[in-house]
Order: C-alpha cells, then structure tokens, then sequence
C-alpha cells in the first residue's frame, strides 16, 4: 500500500489513523484530508515529536497496512 492509495480512500483509513493515534482529534483528521504532510505535521503538534521521528512513524504505519 501507498499513500496514494491511503489518500484517495481517506475516510475509510480515518479509523485506523485514529486507532494509531489517539490524541489526533476529527478536526485534526478534517484538516488533513489524507495528506501525508499535513498528518506529519499534527502528529508533531499533538505529539511533540520531530519531524523525523512523526515520518517514521508514518512510513511504520503504511507499510503495516
């Protein structure tokens, strides 16, 4: 999977995001609108972590998918 793939269905991948990331909100969520720069970016908000540790963390994520 890619996140080509995660942002053309990102309503359907919103729950596993949020499963991941709890503390994202759905306002966080709607802003986002599957992409990936704009999700690094509340993941480093909401999380206090750089901008590498939350791209990482992402390329974690699309690859368990």
């Amino acid at each position: 999977m890619n996140w080509d793939e995660i942002a053309g269905s990102w309503k359907q991948f919103q729950g596993k995001v949020r499963e991941k990331w709890g503390k994202l909100t759905d306002d966080d969520l709607s802003v986002v609108a599957g992409k990936r720069d704009q999700l690094a970016g509340a993941l480093q908000r909401r999380y206090g972590i750089a901008k590498d540790k939350a791209e990482e963390e992402l390329d974690q994520f699309v690859q368990s998918l």
